[in-house]
């Protein structure tokens, strides 16, 4: 269940209603080490249309373990947990699963350099604990069939205030002109039709672009490759939402 290449982000919308989604309800864990915070959010979302909470955990330890047993399609991941992180969780999580779920990383501070560690160990996206329930759930479902949640400028402002981790990463991957050129809108979180239009080339050309930037960067999904793109200086990070 890992993000296949042809996958699409994008930005929640800022007033995304709960209407019913039409596909099968999307099951999930919530981790979170606050008690308060962990059954508030598993309350909210499990009276969410079209969302199963599953179980709970405490810490990064337990949440492998329960979204092993339990398979639920999203982890909704908090980073800072005793015992493991969410991003040591997340990369194990990913890794021993056999059909991983979505991982959402869900931070109090934009700014977090834990939540970028995280989308680079290839979790799908992040929201803020401060967001409406309604968002959060939003966020749950759009990882659920199979896009990424992307923040551009939240996220260029976690990259911009971190050491540069990834930064020979685009380098070596001797992308092409055209190749890059996706990357730097995939940054701005355009979806693969929205950047179809923009280069007026057809939508399967730009998803075999798409999936090349992500085996030639060795990316985990999109989210991780415009982690890249900010880290190498591709883009540059910009501060207005």
């Amino acid at each position: 269940m890992r993000e296949s290449h042809a996958d699409q982000d994008r930005a929640l919308p800022a007033e995304a209603g709960p209407a019913a989604p039409a596909g099968p309800t999307v099951t999930v864990v919530v981790a979170d080490d606050d008690e308060v915070t962990r059954s508030g959010l598993s309350m909210l979302l499990a009276a969410q249309p079209g969302i199963s909470v599953l179980g709970e955990a405490a810490d990064g330890v337990e949440a492998v373990d329960r979204a092993l047993s339990l398979r639920p399609d999203v982890v909704l991941m908090d980073v800072r947990m005793p015992r493991r992180n969410g991003i040591d969780a997340t990369r194990q999580l990913l890794a021993e699963a056999a059909d991983p779920p979505k991982v959402v990383v869900i931070t109090t501070f934009e700014n977090d350099g834990y939540v970028t560690a995280a989308l680079s160990a290839g979790a799908s996206g992040f929201v803020l604990k401060r967001l409406p329930v309604r968002r959060i759930a939003e966020a749950v479902r759009v990882v659920a069939a199979g896009e990424a949640v992307l923040f551009p400028a939240a996220l260029g402002r976690m990259v911009a205030a971190r050491p540069l981790g990834s930064a020979e990463a685009l380098p070596q991957a001797a992308l092409t002109g055209r190749e890059e050129e996706v990357l730097r809108l995939m940054a701005t979180g355009l979806t693969n039709p929205e950047i179809a239009e923009s280069l007026t080339v057809s939508l399967e050309t730009v998803k075999t672009h798409v999936g090349n930037v992500l085996t030639k960067l060795g990316a985990q999904n999109r989210t991780h490759a415009v982690v890249i793109a900010y880290e190498s200086g591709l883009v540059v990070p910009r501060f207005a939402e």
